[in-house]
């Protein structure tokens, strides 16, 4: 178990987290991290958003699969 301290950062509060775990995440400066709430009251910090994710594969499962219709409705 890793940890970070809540400090203050300009008006604002944060934690700096380990580059380690950065790393294990693959993220760098400036990326976007998603908290969700987990059923034990707690939060899980995840590079990804997985209701998006899991969003974005049935649309691209739509798109294989009714990929003639798209093609019709993208002429009108």
């Amino acid at each position: 178990m890793q940890v970070v301290k809540v400090r203050r950062i300009g008006n604002s509060l944060g934690v700096i987290l380990p580059r380690e775990a950065l790393a294990r995440m693959q993220v760098g400066e400036g990326e976007t991290l998603y908290f969700t709430e987990t059923a034990d009251g707690g939060y899980r910090l995840t590079p990804m958003d997985e209701e998006f994710a899991a969003q974005m594969e049935a649309a691209e499962k739509v798109m294989r699969a009714d990929r003639h219709i798209l093609r019709e409705l993208a002429k009108r």
